[in-house]
């Protein structure tokens, strides 16, 4: 599979928050991070997603806004 996404993280899954809709994927990467996604549980089944699966965070975004109070 190829992606234009540039922004690719391997880790490993982490945790698996069920919601009743939607699940909670957490991704711990090799730097010891850990990134969240928001998915539905039919994509989790879809995908195999168990804690300690391999797996990529992908994050494809025109644009990162930061702010302060």
């Amino acid at each position: 599979m190829k992606l234009s996404a540039r922004n690719q993280l391997k880790g490993t899954v982490c945790a698996i928050d069920a919601g009743s809709v939607n699940d909670v994927v957490k991704i711990k990467l090799a730097s010891g991070d850990i990134i969240s996604a928001t998915i539905t549980k039919q994509s989790v089944e879809e995908l195999g997603l168990v804690v300690g699966k391999e797996a990529y965070a992908v994050v494809k975004a025109s644009s990162v806004m930061v702010a302060v109070e």
